[in-house]
């Protein structure tokens, strides 16, 4: 299957030097002459100021309510949202790797942060994004943050899958107001129950309904395109049922403020206590391979959507595992590249870094300022908004393509999906790298023998000659094909067409052969010619 793939409006810049027309060129000077390189101070000093000071605006606008559900929808205080989405856009947003993709608190780390507040108490996770900062600063320091490009990329769309479903089946819960149960197979078997107790409750139909019309609104305001450009469709969505429930005095639960600065939760001795143990590593690694994944394969998909400056992967991993270390030390919930908030930042028109770190002083700004605008928020319209990124990482249209083209890379999709919705996020992944790394051992380990001289007289050997890569997955196959040959003829064996050959099938081959030319060297009633 072809890969699509997305290429931005390519901006013709302002050159400055080239040739200018005969009808222009100025007398005195020849028509073809070149013209004279600018002065670097006739050019503004931020030629892209506006073009980033408006994506700035469109972006802190996409970001606001992202921020404020993934926190709620990760059991921690909106605030600690905010907090991520500003040091994102801040400190990230300075640091070098890559230049237009937005960083911030992420829906698919949602499950993973509910997850692991559960298990560990919040404080815990103040130490754990640490933790996973500074790991994430040393691989990029090692030079690793190339290699995050070799996962397959079945195994990340699986991953995604699998978060689309587990946030949608808790975040099902969220939108009638009640509580979800916890595992992701716990809230799909309470499904019935939670359909059978919304029926029966007036209040429960009432924030249906608030969520409900907000992911109407998501999946209808881009479609209204001059209204989609003056203000992004998660905002108006939550804006929307915001006022709908103030009009109506509807009786739905509302977001919880604390304050930004009574948020902030310094990990201390004891939360890096509670992590002396196998699951906590095992949680730690998820935060970090996860986290670095996805801002990874973000930026090569921000880069396929703009002609500015490549991302520089080990640098942007660097970037990350900083932000990461600030949102840790200040208890917040971890961060990765945003491909939503990041796509937006290119179609607004972005040019430089300057957009994300201006979005991150207006999330600053709007946190300081209006802190109580986050407590009319009613719960149902953000979950409302997680619904629909849940249903956007489900990859419904390329599986089909994807299951007649590459059926082997669906099922590791599936399978991959599957495995985080019944185990969980760290073990789903590990399921779906071996699965992938097994699918591809088997279609490369593909040998063909060429079998010569069945025709020829019986005095005269069978020649066969391997070809491809012999491992121990085609070596049933190769002893079949082998035994088939006439036990009466001698049987010269060439391996040296094989590009690889392992160490099972070598220990098989020879012992076969051995074997063969002894059988075919004893004396036997069909046999004569070698009787003493």
């Amino acid at each position: 299957m072809t890969p699509k793939t997305t290429t931005g409006a390519t901006p013709t810049p302002a050159p400055e030097t080239g040739t200018i027309p005969a009808a222009d060129a100025p007398s005195g000077r020849p028509a073809n002459a070149a013209a004279p390189v600018k002065s670097p101070k006739s050019s503004p000093r931020w030629p892209f100021l506006r073009a980033d000071f408006t994506a700035s605006i469109v972006v802190f606008l996409v970001a606001l309510p992202l921020c404020v559900g993934v926190a709620v929808a990760s059991g921690v205080p909106a605030e600690l949202g905010l907090i991520t989405g500003i040091v994102g856009g801040l400190l990230t947003g300075l640091l070098p790797g890559s230049s237009l993709q937005v960083s911030g608190p992420a829906a698919g780390l949602t499950v993973l942060v509910y997850e692991a507040v559960k298990e560990f108490g919040l404080g815990a996770l103040g130490a754990i994004v640490l933790i996973a900062g500074l790991l994430q600063l040393a691989m990029g320091a090692l030079r690793l943050g190339r290699w995050f490009r070799a996962i397959s990329v079945a195994v990340v769309q699986g991953m995604l899958a699998g978060i689309g479903l587990v946030l949608i089946a808790g975040q099902l819960y969220a939108l009638t107001d009640a509580k979800a149960p916890g595992s992701g197979l716990a809230n799909l078997g309470g499904l019935p129950g939670l359909v059978t107790g919304t029926a029966g409750s007036g209040a429960a139909l009432a924030a249906l309904g608030v969520g409900a019309g907000t992911v109407a609104v998501l999946v209808l305001w881009p479609r209204w395109k001059r209204a989609a450009r003056v203000l992004p469709a998660p905002l108006a969505a939550v804006a929307l049922a915001t006022l709908a429930v103030f009009a109506l005095d509807l009786p739905v639960a509302r977001v919880e403020v604390k304050g930004l600065l009574s948020a902030v939760q310094p990990p201390g001795g004891s939360d890096f206590a509670a992590l002396a143990s196998v699951g906590a590593l095992g949680t730690i690694l998820a935060f970090t391979l996860i986290a670095s994944a996805e801002s990874l394969f973000s930026a090569a998909a921000v880069d396929r959507l703009h002609d500015g400056p490549r991302t520089q992967y080990d640098k942007e991993l660097m970037a990350q595992g900083a932000g990461n270390a600030v949102c840790g030390v200040l208890g917040a919930l971890p961060m990765t590249a945003v491909i939503v908030r990041s796509a937006t930042n290119v179609h607004a028109g972005a040019r430089t870094k300057a957009s994300r770190v201006m979005h991150g002083a207006w999330l600053l700004i709007f946190a300081a300022a209006f802190p109580a605008a986050l407590g009319i928020i009613p719960v149902a319209a953000l979950a409302g908004v997680l619904i629909h990124a849940g249903f956007k990482l489900l990859p419904l249209r390329d599986f089909g393509p994807l299951w007649r083209e590459h059926r082997g890379e669906a099922v590791v999709l599936a399978a991959t999906a599957i495995a985080i919705v019944v185990t969980n996020m760290f073990e789903g992944v590990l399921i779906g790298l071996l699965l992938a790394i097994a699918k591809t051992a088997w279609e490369t380990s593909h040998v063909h023998l060429e079998i010569s001289g069945l025709d020829a007289p019986s005095s005269e050997p069978v020649r066969v000659r391997a070809l491809g890569n012999a491992t121990f997955l085609r070596l049933p196959k190769l002893l079949d094909q082998l035994e088939a040959l006439p036990h009466d003829r001698a049987v010269a064996l060439d391996l040296t067409g094989l590009r690889h050959l392992d160490h099972a099938c070598a220990t098989a081959l020879t012992t076969w052969s051995t074997h063969r030319t002894t059988t075919t060297n004893s004396p036997t009633p069909d046999n004569p010619a070698h009787a003493p």
